[in-house]
């Protein structure tokens, strides 16, 4: 079964963007930094989610990734699904953190259940297709809502229409440009249809 290694971030300064990391979520290998120019603006199409056993969880990643220098899109607050909030990182991207727990069982743990790739997509049925023929398999699907891929690797994959996406993330979808966003993984080289691209995992850290 395809798996994902790492998802590299392409960013303006990559000094700047590992020490907000380090500070905010400490990832380790699971997130890489790729020094990119590329023209880029508003809605890049994708989020990161960091998925986490309680509320306790999510407030502490809140207050490192604002202390750090992040913006927040979203306040924390609970929801019909659980406790979230979403905020966006000084390079740009926009990191949903959330729990399906609504309760408090102790102090926070400092742990990270999953770490999610969501990427915002014109056709979800589609990108399901696509990424099935690629090799992924289907864990939870919605239709032509969302879709969530099976996943034995570091990271996890869900397919999500985009304008969707950005409504959960707090922003417009409006955006042009490049995605900033490599995916590293045991599938191959291919750009899917709405212009993501993956690479193999060895390639993706090398750069």
């Amino acid at each position: 079964m395809t798996s994902i290694a790492s998802v590299t971030l392409e960013v303006a300064d990559p000094a700047a963007a590992d020490r907000f990391y380090s500070a905010a979520f400490g990832l380790g290998d699971r997130l890489r930094l790729r020094a990119s120019e590329a023209p880029t603006s508003g809605f890049r199409g994708f989020t990161l989610s960091l998925v986490v056993p309680q509320p306790a969880d999510v407030d502490a990643l809140v207050e490192a990734a604002v202390r750090a220098g992040a913006t927040t899109l979203k306040p924390a607050a609970k929801s019909l699904w659980g406790y979230g909030g979403v905020v966006q990182a000084p390079d740009g991207t926009i990191w949903q953190l959330a729990s399906s727990s609504k309760k408090n069982t102790g102090p926070a743990t400092g742990r990270v259940d999953d770490f999610v790739l969501l990427l915002g997509v014109e056709d979800v049925k589609a990108s399901k297709q696509f990424y099935v023929d690629h090799g992924l398999a289907v864990g939870k699907s919605f239709g032509s809502k969302y879709v969530e891929f099976a996943a034995d690797g570091p990271v996890k994959l869900a397919l999500y229409k985009r304008r969707g996406l950005a409504k959960v993330a707090g922003v417009t979808p409006d955006g042009t440009g490049s995605h900033r966003l490599t995916i590293g993984s045991d599938a191959g080289q291919f750009t899917d249809p709405d212009g993501f691209t993956w690479t193999t995992a060895s390639q993706s850290a090398s750069v």
